[in-house]
C-alpha cells in the first residue's frame, strides 16, 4: 500500500506542476499584461512603469519560479482591482464553494445510488425504466435552465426558499439541487451497471446458496464491490462541480469562488483568475488522489496495478 501511495502521490505532484505552468501562462494569453492593467489610452511611460512595478520586464522563467514559490507559500500576489492579497480573497470565498459542492454531491449520491441499486435489482421493470428516464432527462437538461426553473417555482411562485445569497442553509438548497442533479445520471447508471455485473457473479450465487439474507447479500457483498468505480466518479464529479459552479453561483449570487471568477473576468483581474484556476485544479488533483487511495483500500487488487 505504501508503494502504491508514493506512486500516486508522485503522479499527482507532476500533474499539479503541469497545471501551475499552464495557469501561469494565462497572464500572457491575452497579450501584454502591463497594457491590460494600464487600460486603453495609457501613455507608453505609464505602461513601462507598470511593467517594472509588477516585474513583467524580467525573464519569464524567473517570473514563473517566483510566482510558483509564492503560490506554495500561499502568496498569490495582490488583486489589481480590489487592492487586497489574492489569498485573503480566495480563502474567504473558498468555504462557500466547498459547502455548495459538498451539498450538491451529497444530493447526487443520496438520489442516484439507491436508484441505481433498485434498478439493478429489478432490471427492465417499470421502476428501472423510470430511473433511466430520470437519468436521460437530467443529462439532457441544461443546468442553468433547471436553476432558473427552480427559482421560478420554489422562489417566486411558491416562496418556499430564498433566491439569492448565502446567509443561511436554506440558500444552498436550490443551488445544490441544480448542481447535483446534473451529476445524478452518470452516478446512477454506473451504480446500476456495476450492480448488474456483480449480482450475476459466482460469489453472489454462492452467498445466496449459503442462505444469507437478501439484504446482507445485496449491501455487504454486492454493493461494496459495485461502489468502487462510483467512488472515483464521485471524486471527479465533485471537482467538476467546484470548477463549474461559476454558472450556479452567478445565477443565485452566491459569494463563492465561481462568482469571484466571474467578477475577476469582468474586471480583468489576472492574479485572482490565476489563483482561482490553480486552487481549484490542485483541489481536483487531491480529490482524484484520495479516490485512488480509497479504491485501493476497498479493492486490494488495485494496489498491484
Amino acid at each position: 500500500m505504501l508503494a502504491f501511495t508514493l506512486k500516486r502521490l508522485g503522479v499527482a505532484l507532476l500533474v499539479a506542476l503541469t497545471v501551475s505552468l499552464i495557469t501561469f501562462s494565462m497572464i500572457y494569453v491575452s497579450g501584454d499584461p502591463a497594457i491590460a492593467i494600464a487600460g486603453e489610452g495609457a501613455r507608453a511611460q505609464d505602461i513601462e512603469a507598470i511593467r517594472k512595478f509588477y516585474g513583467f520586464d524580467r525573464p519569464i522563467v524567473v517570473q514563473y519560479v517566483d510566482w510558483l514559490a509564492g503560490a506554495v507559500r500561499g502568496d498569490f500576489g495582490r488583486s489589481y482591482t480590489m487592492r487586497q492579497p489574492v489569498a485573503d480573497i480566495i480563502f474567504a470565498r473558498l468555504p462557500v464553494t466547498m459547502l455548495l459542492g459538498a451539498c450538491a454531491i451529497a444530493f447526487a449520491l443520496v438520489l442516484s445510488i439507491p436508484l441505481g441499486v433498485l434498478a439493478a435489482v429489478r432490471p427492465n421493470s417499470l421502476f428501472d425504466r423510470f430511473a433511466l428516464t430520470l437519468a436521460v432527462v437530467g443529462q439532457a437538461m441544461p443546468t442553468f435552465w433547471f436553476a432558473l426553473t427552480l427559482i421560478l417555482w420554489l422562489g417566486v411562485n411558491w416562496r418556499l426558499l430564498p433566491i439569492t445569497g448565502s446567509a443561511s442553509w436554506q440558500n444552498f438548497i436550490m443551488p445544490a439541487i441544480a448542481l447535483g442533479y446534473f451529476v445524478t445520471p452518470a452516478v446512477m447508471r454506473l451504480t446500476r451497471a456495476g450492480m448488474l455485473e456483480v449480482l450475476s457473479s459466482d460469489y453472489i450465487r454462492t452467498a445466496r446458496a449459503k442462505g444469507l439474507r437478501p439484504l446482507t447479500v445485496l449491501f455487504k457483498h454486492a454493493l461494496r464491490n459495485a461502489i468502487i468505480p462510483v467512488v472515483s466518479l464521485a471524486a471527479v464529479q465533485f471537482g467538476f462541480m467546484l470548477g463549474g459552479s461559476i454558472v450556479i453561483e452567478t445565477i443565485f449570487q452566491i459569494n463563492g469562488l465561481g462568482y469571484l471568477a466571474w467578477e475577476s473576468i469582468q474586471r480583468k483581474d489576472l492574479p485572482t483568475m490565476q489563483a482561482i484556476v490553480l486552487v481549484l485544479s490542485v483541489i481536483f488533483v487531491l480529490l482524484t488522489l484520495i479516490a485512488d487511495l480509497l479504491n485501493a483500500f476497498l479493492d486490494p487488487r488495485l494496489r498491484t496495478s
